[in-house]
């Protein structure tokens, strides 16, 4: 995985000397919203908006996942990059379930950044909104494009599921703040290590977190209550990569979500709702994992198991 320096691309792997072998994640800089609102700068409005996704990305199917749920399909299209990303970072290549880049035609996603601004330095990264009009990049924050799916566009389609609920918030985002820090980036910040510390640490503190899941799903159907909320989705595209990706090649291996009742029962019951599991390509997320990371499985061959419920 590669960045931009000033608008030019650099095949350049995180670096993890200064940091004492830990991972840190680069903070997302396109962070615009979609407002309902005449004056707004972007106003929420249909096939105004094309939505840039990997399926193998964790970040990117929140997204994907929310333009389901919230019947954005029809208003917002979309491009999927093909799962490898090798030096040249995500890519269009053609390959099974790639969409190319229909609005700018890019052969990589780095140039649809450079489109954007043409001296962004940074990663570069999925899920990014694209506005049409204005030919720019409005959000490359997950659980920013998230909410802005959830209420941005409800006069638009007409469907007011609301899955960050104005009652709900504090308790959404207590638990969003432990999931994100210790599962879905803790997997990352373990498979990622450089040093033994730094990977007990996170390893230690993402079993410790999966643990405190295991017994709130003892008590209520979902993480807040018994409704879904934003909090269920941000933590089910962790889960349901976890056993195929995450438990060998990130080296997360205590224990399988498939070892914790309440938390496969849970992850069953979320895929099972309708439409989600056509937002699942397990064929892109194992390729770009043990294809993509060399620097983790340097022989990229992709692992024919784990069996798994779908």
């Amino acid at each position: 995985m590669g960045l931009l320096i000033n608008g030019e691309w650099k095949d350049q792997w995180y670096d993890t000397s200064k940091t004492g072998g830990k991972f840190v994640r680069s903070k997302s800089q396109f962070e615009n919203q979609i407002i309902d609102n005449e004056n707004a700068e972007f106003k929420p409005e249909s096939n105004r908006y094309h939505l840039y996704i990997s399926h193998a990305c964790p970040w990117a199917h929140r997204a994907l996942i929310f333009r389901k749920l919230k019947k954005l399909e029809e208003h917002i299209s979309i491009s999927v990059v093909h799962p490898l990303m090798l030096d040249k970072g995500w890519t269009f290549q053609e390959g099974e379930g790639v969409i190319p880049d229909s609005i700018l035609g890019s052969k990589y996603m780095h140039q649809v950044y450079t489109t954007a601004q043409k001296d962004y330095t940074g990663r570069v990264t999925v899920p990014v909104l694209w506005d049409k009009k204005k030919n720019t990049i409005v959000n490359n924050e997950s659980s920013q494009i998230i909410r802005i799916f959830n209420s941005a566009f409800n006069n638009l389609t007409g469907n007011d599921d609301d899955y960050y609920p104005e009652n709900m918030r504090d308790q959404i985002d207590e638990i969003n703040d432990d999931i994100y820090h210790n599962i879905n980036n803790g997997v990352y910040k373990t498979g990622f290590a450089t040093t033994k510390e730094a990977y007990e640490e996170t390893f230690d503190a993402l079993f410790k977190s999966l643990n405190n899941i295991e017994k709130i799903l003892t008590l209520t159907n979902f993480l807040v209550g018994n409704d879904i909320t934003e909090a269920d989705w941000r933590l089910f595209t962790t889960l349901i990569r976890f056993d195929a990706v995450y438990f060998g090649h990130f080296k997360c291996n205590k224990k399988r979500i498939s070892d914790y009742p309440k938390i496969y029962k849970y992850l069953q019951n979320l895929f099972n709702i309708k439409g989600i599991k056509e937002t699942i390509f397990m064929d892109h997320i194992k390729t770009h994992y043990y294809a993509s990371h060399t620097m983790i499985n340097p022989t990229g061959i992709v692992p024919k198991g784990p069996d798994l419920f779908f």
